[in-house]
């Protein structure tokens, strides 16, 4: 593990809500919303909600929005619908309301795939960033994926960035 240049004091559990987007996944069925489940328990935090939705931009914002208004919910995370295939409209339902963008986690997570998948890693349109005052990660749909987010990027800065979020101005 590299060397944190400013370690956090605090260990808390951070409360989850984990959106599936697929034309096609059910609750019988959604490995990659399964994983992130267990990876976040396992990590000690909470998962407060889940849901599958359509790959339609109008339910994918709707849901967050819905989830934002929850004040014990510190961040969602989403899979799939992050490729350019026409029905894949994720990124852009999610890209429209940030607030602000984190772009280091999309770069990270493009350089990280290109590890594992080569080139194909271009395709992907992973985004993170806040949402009233809401952790948003938006991931490709992929076990394989979705695992390499999370181990890699997402649950060894979740405490920090929510304790971000939580500073007073």
């Amino acid at each position: 593990m590299p060397h944190q240049p400013h370690p956090d004091s605090a260990n808390f559990v951070v409360s989850c809500a984990v959106i599936t987007v697929s034309d096609t996944r059910s609750l019988a069925d959604d490995r990659s919303g399964q994983a992130i489940q267990q990876l976040l328990l396992a990590a000690g935090h909470r998962v407060v909600e889940y849901r599958i939705i359509k790959d339609e931009p109008g339910q994918i914002q709707a849901q967050i929005q819905a989830f934002s208004q929850q004040p014990e919910l510190d961040v969602v995370i989403c899979n799939g619908g992050t490729g350019i295939a026409p029905r894949d409209t994720t990124y852009d339902a999610i890209e429209q309301l940030l607030e602000k963008m984190l772009p280091g986690f999309g770069e990270l997570f493009r350089w990280l795939s290109y590890q594992e998948i080569g080139s194909r890693a271009i395709a992907s349109r992973a985004v993170a960033g806040v949402y009233q005052s809401k952790l948003i990660f938006s991931v490709p749909g992929s076990t394989n994926a979705v695992t390499l987010a999370m181990q890699k990027l997402i649950l060894p800065e979740l405490v920090h960035l929510v304790s971000q979020l939580r500073l007073q101005p």
